[in-house]
């Protein structure tokens, strides 16, 4: 638990800091003189995919290092985990998310708090600010659930197949320790890929520990129960999302792939001697 504790710590550390960079620290600071445009979106998408890695290289020796409760929900359902462990995983994994996205905040409290004042909005006003911490949906879905909730069900279960097939020493999983790096990379190209929708959750410990933190700070519905001008209750799909869309990823790479590995692995039966002439 103190592992997995530790390795979302870090994750949600460096992931929440690049978007709190691209959002209120370049523009604040006097780096940046344009709005927030494409080179914002490959800070964001690449500092997670960075901060995916080394979480896991902090805790993949002693937990596994699954920093995500559809990553724990998907092995328990595989059988590869044992259930008794899945709530003491997820506790651990929010509160490592919901303690980081505090230091996060600490930090550039003084960033967020002129944001607002240029913009002249309060906190609770603030979807700018807000989406530091936690994820919403894309304007163009409305107030409709599915359109987000097929987005993290697709975004996640590409995730956990991929991660199947990097961590399967029958397949082509990459050697000496780069698995970490490797899956890392999984996560900048479904942020470029689906990112815009809804904000590419993929985590539903990176998302509610975030938005649990902002809810105690300020941030009012937009947090909790996840309602803005288009949205509203949303706080459940990037939770509920997740969990689905992990355990069809497992799914869908253990009927197509893991039969074939099996049967490759499995020893060749015996057939009668041949003797040689």
């Amino acid at each position: 638990m103190l592992a997995e504790f530790l390795g979302t710590f870090v994750l949600i550390l460096l992931g929440v800091g690049s978007v709190a960079v691209a959002v209120v620290g370049l523009p604040g600071s006097g780096r940046q003189a344009v709005d927030f445009g494409p080179a914002n979106w490959l800070v964001i998408t690449w500092a997670w995919g960075f901060a995916v890695a080394f979480g896991v290289y902090v805790a993949g020796g002693v937990s596994g290092a699954h920093l995500n409760p559809a990553v724990t929900l998907a092995f328990a359902v595989r059988r590869d985990f044992p259930w008794r462990k899945v709530l003491p995983y997820w506790l651990a994994q929010v509160l490592g998310a919901f303690v980081a996205a505090a230091l996060v905040y600490a930090c550039y409290r003084w960033a967020i708090d002129a944001a607002n004042a240029r913009e002249g909005i309060a906190r609770e006003e603030s979807l700018g600010t807000y989406s530091i911490f936690a994820t919403f949906p894309a304007e163009y879905f409305g107030d409709s659930w599915w359109g987000p909730l097929l987005d993290q069900i697709v975004g996640t279960g590409i995730l956990l197949l991929l991660i199947c097939a990097l961590i399967d020493t029958r397949n082509t999983a990459p050697a000496a320790n780069l698995h970490p790096f490797v899956i890392g990379l999984v996560v900048v190209v479904i942020g470029m890929a689906f990112g815009t929708n809804a904000g590419y959750a993929i985590n539903p410990a990176r998302d509610f520990g975030p938005r649990l933190f902002t809810f105690f700070e300020g941030w009012g519905a937009i947090a909790l129960p996840g309602s803005f001008e288009w949205f509203s209750g949303y706080w459940w799909i990037p939770v509920v999302g997740p969990l689905i869309g992990g355990v069809l990823g497992m799914l869908v790479y253990d009927l197509f792939i893991g039969p074939v590995l099996r049967a490759r692995t499995e020893k060749a039966e015996e057939g009668p001697a041949t003797e040689e002439p």
